[in-house]
């Protein structure tokens, strides 16, 4: 028992034509094999990588099994193995998961980051899968995590806002699991770890120093072509083709007239030999030429190659690779390696069988061991042992009996998603959303969380990452919902500004107010699913009336900054406003400043006399004198900043300077006017003199 150092390794590669055994034992970086076995099968119990008949190669995993126990002097009682890829599917999904702010980044962040990736990948399967098969997750890669947005070859112990995955999670049908389970039990043996056969191959046939490169790996076995890509320092792709070796030994025998096994032969020896003798199925003696045999098979690789090249190009973006490692008994045909390079646009020399040169990590301690490319899936598939030991396993999930994957590392979740059990359930659920718009914007209130998930495992208390056995019992009651958002008008933030206007000469605070779909409404609106809100910054004179509780009739005048109005007039911010009976007598040059579609430059136009000036001075002040002798004066000012003169008339008020300065009422700028005159807040009306400092400004 001590002759060997380190646990031994058993792994079984059950392949379309033969069944290939190998034991060995891993010390530091070196992998030392010390017993191989290699047993073909009797008759054609497998097809396309697919068991046919479970007890002949149950059989056959017997035999290797009985002799590999003879050269180890020791029993096998667990085994490692790879399942073929006819029905590998993969899905390759990206995802991300925002903390809302920077936290340490732990191995259950990540393992939930993995777990979604999963999730969403299986999701994204069974909306393509076209069949009517169940399959199962078997094992997932990652290609690439993020930190912030950028590549991260490690996010443990990082600090990050946001953290992202890109994921490739492979799918296979239960019914080619069940199938490689029960045929290695019928010879004693339990599965110690299933990997995928291009995951095992690419183990040892592409060292992670050169995944760097883009580089494909083709394994030909007999009846698939199983393909993985590099790039980048990771395993970006993996894909099949289901036509392998079998192709040509089938075109073999039917151009030599033999059965199966006899054309087996032929191919071997069609490599090796000039001419290869056989007899056909009529017991005559044949002999074919090695040059013959190329010829007949020539079309078959040439089609093969063009799926694999086709296939290789898909997988890696729709353009080919670098290079091409070829392994597996079925890449050895004279030609193949040359057609390939052909159908791939590169030069030949970068497409190679890959054998004894990439097992440079590999020790043999049998005198006799066989080191070509016929070894380099078996040998991976034990080196896949050291990379995750992993097994099916059956719990229970609300009284249903499932199977799992088990990758030492399970919990509820992938529980729940392998049982179906919606995602929603897992997680509580907020109550519907509330879409709404205010001042033109969108924007969304979302709805209360419910009630987590009640889980137990083993009638204790636990969560979904809560680790699962074999055979746990796992109940999930189903999160709630929580209450639907909810909100009135007063809880908004723009709610509760208000504004000032002058009325009859009284300074009024209002409040700014909501119009909702087009209709004023209070705070204590409830606010409903599209609703569109405007806080306006304007009342119309009829909702200042209102707000004072002051009835306007029909005789009575409204000004709004001194120019005639009515109800549904806008007044802004420091807009004055009037109501009386009694007609007020104004300047000509008197300004209507709603900020709507009156301006200054509606006023009537000066025409040069003197007559209407007195007339409205005279009425306005009770007086009979004119104003310096009806001689028209001439007077500069200072308007913000600059030099402005008037001109034309006997006396000047506030509001003339606005017929000589560039300043636009028509779309307000600000919440109101500011006018000032020599540093104090001025009237509309009130006299101006030469030599006065004035200043006028929207307010913000």
């Amino acid at each position: 028992m001590m002759k060997f150092p380190g646990q031994l390794v058993f792994g079984l590669d059950i392949g379309t034509r033969s069944i290939v055994g190998t034991v060995g034992y891993r010390v530091g970086e070196r992998f030392h094999v010390i017993a191989q076995c290699i047993r073909e099968h009797e008759t054609r119990a497998m097809l396309d990588g697919q068991i046919h008949d479970i007890h002949k190669v149950g059989n056959t995993i017997n035999e290797v099994k009985s002799r590999l126990e003879e050269k180890i002097g020791r029993p096998l009682k667990d085994v490692c193995i790879a399942a073929a890829g006819r029905v590998l599917r993969t899905v390759t999904t990206s995802v991300e998961y925002d903390f809302g702010s920077d936290k340490e980044v732990t191995g259950e962040d990540i393992y939930a980051l993995d777990s979604m990736g999963v999730e969403k990948a299986y999701q994204e399967f069974l909306e393509t899968n076209d069949t009517d098969m169940k399959f199962y997750c078997v094992g997932y890669s990652v290609v690439r995590y993020y930190m912030n947005h950028y590549p991260m070859g490690n996010l443990e112990g990082h600090k990050a806002k946001v953290i992202g995955a890109d994921i490739i999670a492979t799918f296979l049908p239960d019914d080619v699991v069940d199938g490689l389970h029960k045929a290695v039990g019928l010879a004693g043996l339990e599965v110690a770890n299933l990997t995928l056969e291009p995951i095992a191959a690419i183990q040892v046939a592409i060292p992670e120093m050169y995944r760097m490169l883009n580089i494909a790996l083709v394994d030909v076995g007999a009846g698939t072509s199983d393909i993985s890509i590099t790039k980048d320092g990771s395993i970006v792709a993996y894909g099949m083709i289901p036509i392998a070796g079998d192709a040509l030994t089938e075109v073999i025998a039917k151009h030599c007239l033999v059965d199966f096994k006899t054309a087996e032969q032929i191919k071997r020896e069609a490599g090796e030999k000039e001419s290869i003798e056989y007899k056909d199925i009529m017991g005559l003696p044949q002999l074919i030429s090695g040059e013959e045999i190329g010829k007949v098979v020539e079309p078959v690789i040439q089609e093969m190659t063009k799926q694999v090249a086709d296939k290789i190009k898909e997988l890696n973006g729709n353009k080919s690779v670098s290079a091409v490692f070829v392994v597996g008994g079925g890449g050895k045909m004279s030609g193949y390696t040359d057609s390939l390079a052909a159908e791939l646009g590169i030069q030949k020399e970068r497409v190679a069988v890959r054998g004894e040169e990439v097992m440079q990590g590999i020790e043999f301690l049998e005198a006799d061991a066989r080191k070509d490319s016929l070894m380099v899936t078996p040998i991976g598939i034990c080196l896949s042992f050291y990379e995750q030991s992993n097994n099916f396993i059956f719990v229970y999930f609300n009284e249903q009996r499932i199977k799992l994957y088990d990758n030492n590392k399970l919990a509820v979740v992938d529980a729940a998603m392998q049982a179906e059990f919606s995602n929603d359930g897992l997680f509580p659920k907020r109550g519907r959303e509330l879409n709404y718009f205010v001042n033109g914007k969108a924007r969304i209130t979302r709805g209360a969380l419910g009630e987590s998930a009640v889980i137990t495992v083993n009638g204790q208390e636990a969560d979904i990452y809560t680790p699962v056995h074999a055979n746990d019992n796992i109940k999930v009651i189903e999160s709630t919902a929580g209450e639907a958002a909810a909100l009135d008008i007063n809880q908004l933030p723009e709610y509760g500004a208000t504004m000032w206007v002058e009325v009859n000469e009284k300074k009024v605070e209002l409040p700014e107010f909501a119009s909702v779909n087009g209709q004023l409404q209070s705070g204590y609106y409830s606010i409903k699913e599209n609703d569109r809100i405007e806080f306006l910054n304007y009342y119309t004179v009829r909702q200042i009336a209102e707000f004072m509780d002051v009835i306007i009739n029909k005789n009575m005048n409204i000004y709004v900054n001194n120019k005639l109005a009515d109800m549904e007039t806008k007044v802004y911010e420091n807009f004055s406003v009037i109501w009386t009976m009694e007609e007020l007598q104004l300047s000509d040059r008197d300004v209507y400043g709603d900020g709507t579609s009156d301006t200054f430059e509606n006023l009537p136009e000066d025409n040069g006399t003197d007559e209407e000036a007195l007339k409205t001075t005279e009425e306005l002040s009770g007086q009979t004198e004119i104003p310096n002798n009806g001689i028209p004066l001439s007077i500069q000012v200072t308007v913000n900043g600059s030099p402005v003169h008037l001109e034309g008339k006997t006396e000047y008020v506030y509001v003339d300077v606005f017929q000589y300065i560039d300043f636009d009422l028509s779309s307000p700028q600000g919440s109101g006017i500011v006018t000032n005159l020599n540093g104090r807040p001025a009237q509309y009306m009130e006299p101006i003199h030469s030599g006065d400092v004035i200043e006028i400004y929207w307010k913000d």
